[in-house]
């Protein structure tokens, strides 16, 4: 190992925080190294975000080929080249990686690839992939590690070959049964693809509703939006046991308050049963950083750790893992550092998207948070099929939901599920930022005839 090497600023990890804030350090001439493990992008590029929503792409062509008639168009038989599908993935997610390499050569921060740790207040220990050990100092380093896909404690689990999020879209065929521990954002998403794809489908949700942060009528509508694509939802189950059966099929056992205990076997297994920091091979006690029971490293509405110097942006840190909160931590941290603001998370919005289709878009409070909260407030909801442009596209299943402050009239959230339902959230997300009134929507002047008309009929006949 070589004589430490001091910089102004260490980066460890190349996620969604971690790329552009070693860019905008190295381009306002600080000397800044940047410490990747495993793939320049983080998981959004990797083995969110892109490959996955190529994928769902891939998934949505099917299923318009398939409903042709519905349209009038005649189709043959659909059938689904599944390496090709990965094929196309790969290929997408490799010209975004290699652009963001490129990106950071140019703007001069040091790519270092290897594996970090503290070895002490603002040092690290480097083992490089390429081989060999290099220590680091600075007065500034930022964690952007991400997280990784988590596996219950389900005895039997460690004995069975399951898939988790990353390594299922590496599959070359079409899995002739999945089963899927996890009724949340990726057990949904990957859920209704592979019912596209052509598997039969079960999901296993141990809450009593899928997506557990939504109101309970947008979740059962999405379960039954599903339902219907042909995908068995199973809510209210919890995992007992897995194990492998006859023909090496995976077995779970669950178990419901309203049934008897049953087996399900299928040919697949997806665990999609949340995430866990990657913190645990960082050594962050050497750095006197403290981590929450899960592992998240603690921050305050500054994104400081509790060592100075040393901040943590992006799912590291628990809360909101979504792309777009990553990339504001690093205009946080950018305003602040770089520029000497006091920008801060504080009640900032956490929109996000859900990408079934139709798409789930949400934003702001739902009805359930508004009424702990002791809010006094209105509701808007109206089906999808009342929107003119959702029945001319034949897409008319889903529902739109505003929460309107009953005093002031101004709009407090939203969930849009419908077509282009996360598009259709970012409009009303801006009336929330401008602290518009529904009636500013209400009586707007929309093209006719597009989703955005919806807003208009949404406020004026279905707000009570």
């Amino acid at each position: 190992m070589t004589g430490t090497q001091r910089y102004d600023a260490i980066v460890i990890g190349s996620g969604q925080a971690g790329t552009p804030l070693a860019k905008a350090m190295a381009g306002a001439g600080r000397k800044t190294a940047l410490i990747e493990r495993e793939h320049v992008g983080g998981t959004c590029i990797n083995e969110g975000c892109t490959p996955t929503k190529t994928m769902v792409a891939s998934a949505r062509a099917a299923y318009l080929a398939r409903r042709g008639g519905d349209y009038g168009v005649r189709t043959g038989a659909v059938g689904v080249d599944q390496a090709r599908v990965r094929e196309r993935k790969r290929a997408i997610v490799g010209r975004w990686r290699s652009g963001g390499e490129r990106g950071l050569r140019t703007a001069g921060a040091d790519l270092l690839m290897g594996e970090a740790a503290f070895t002490g207040p603002k040092t690290l220990e480097v083992r490089l992939s390429e081989g060999g050990i290099r220590a680091l100092t600075a007065d500034l380093i930022f964690i952007n590690t991400g997280a990784r896909p988590a596996k219950p404690p389900v005895p039997g689990l460690d004995g069975v070959p399951a898939l988790n999020s990353t390594t299922i879209m590496e599959l070359g065929e079409v899995p002739e049964h999945l089963l899927i521990m996890g009724g949340g954002y990726i057990g949904l998403e990957f859920g209704q693809m592979f019912r596209r794809f052509g598997s039969r489908v079960t999901i296993v949700q141990r809450g009593t509703q899928l997506l557990a942060r939504e109101d309970p009528d947008i979740a059962e509508e999405v379960a039954k939006i599903l339902r219907e694509d042909g995908v068995e939802v199973l809510l209210d189950a919890e995992v007992r046991r897995a194990g492998q059966g006859a023909g090496g099929r995976v077995e779970l056992t669950i178990h419901s308050a309203e049934s008897a205990p049953r087996t399900l076997a299928g040919s697949h297994l997806l665990v999609a049963a949340g995430r866990a920091p990657n913190t645990d091979r960082l050594n962050l006690d050497a750095a006197g950083v403290r981590t929450d029971r899960q592992g998240n490293v603690q921050v305050n509405d500054r994104l400081e750790t509790t060592a100075p110097g040393v901040y943590a942006l992006g799912d590291v840190k628990g809360g909101p893992a979504f792309t777009h909160i990553s990339y504001d931590d690093f205009r946080i941290i950018e305003t602040n550092v770089l520029r000497g603001g006091r920008a801060s998370t504080k009640d900032r919005l956490v929109p996000y998207t859900v990408f079934i289709d139709p798409e789930l878009g949400r934003v702001g409070l739902s009805e359930q948070e508004a009424r702990t909260l002791g809010r006094s407030i209105r509701i808007a909801r109206m089906p999808m099929a009342a929107v003119a442009r959702a029945a001319e596209a034949d897409e008319t299943r889903g529902v739109m939901k505003a929460v309107v402050d009953a005093g002031t009239g101004r709009i407090l959230g939203c969930a849009i599920l419908g077509i282009a339902g996360g598009e259709l959230m970012s409009m009303m997300e801006i009336a929330i930022m401008g602290q518009l009134p529904y009636t500013a929507l209400r009586d707007a002047i929309f093209a006719h005839p597009t989703l955005a008309e919806s807003l208009n009929n949404l406020f004026d006949d279905y707000l009570t």
